[in-house]
């Protein structure tokens, strides 16, 4: 049931943080809003809540501040919701730790379904022990984490070492946006360059193996300018 998930309301805005809370609340969600970055601060140490919804534009600190202090005690999911459109504002959010980022206007449909697939990624991180043992598996794609062995419709898929690496560790974060900076950092290593390239041709020879029309790709999107997001695991519901 929804109403065991208990959502934090960081927005400055009345009329949005309002229209937000009756969507939720209308949809079984327990919430609590706040105006400010310090009472968010405070909320979000004293409620626990399971999910935070994020401006970032607030009157007393830039969200990304909060982001950056939650994360020091915290993995409860963050949601970005703002107006803010820049490529630079997106990724940098994402990288200091927001799970998700939604442009102002968006519709509810849209933010129901995201508020959706981060708490089934954020339950599946707190009820595993054994963190990704479980396959990954979706439209027909599954990827064996243990025997590290990819298969599309029942026929193994050979990649390079780096190509399972990039996919091994989308899937693992399946449903989630990541940025160009945490794949390299996560599959070169700290001290990769800031250029993409190197990821996007490996990016490329992955959908080349895995997609029926790398064009139009079912299994791994791109964010533009932003990062790659992999379509959810089908398991994740279970």
């Amino acid at each position: 049931m929804n109403d065991t998930f208990h959502i934090l309301i960081i927005e400055d805005e009345k009329n949005i943080a309002s229209f937000i809370s009756r969507i939720l609340k209308s949809n079984g969600y327990k919430t609590t809003t706040v105006y400010s970055g310090t009472e968010g601060l405070s909320a979000a140490a004293s409620r626990c809540p399971d999910i935070i919804l994020l401006d970032l534009g607030l009157p007393d600190m830039d969200g990304v501040s909060i982001i950056e202090k939650v994360r020091t005690w915290s993995s409860c999911p963050i949601i970005v919701i703002s107006a803010r459109t820049h490529e630079s504002d997106k990724v940098s959010a994402l990288d200091l730790g927001a799970d998700d980022y939604v442009t102002k206007p968006f519709g509810a449909s849209e933010l129901l379904a995201r508020i959706r697939t981060s708490l089934r990624h954020s339950n599946r991180l707190r009820t595993e022990t054994g963190l990704f043992l479980r396959p990954y598996h979706a439209l027909g794609l599954t990827i064996d984490f243990t025997g590290r062995r990819v298969t599309l419709d029942d026929t193994e898929i050979h990649f390079t070492p780096i190509e399972y690496k990039i996919v091994a560790y989308l899937a693992q974060n399946s449903g989630k946006v990541l940025t160009y900076a945490a794949i390299m950092q996560n599959v070169w290593g700290p001290y990769i360059t800031d250029d993409t390239k190197i990821l996007r041709v490996n990016m490329a020879n992955i959908r080349r193996k895995i997609e029926k029309n790398p064009a139009s790709p079912q299994y791994i999107f791109t964010e533009v300018s932003v990062g790659y997001r992999m379509l959810e695991t089908e398991s994740m519901s279970c």
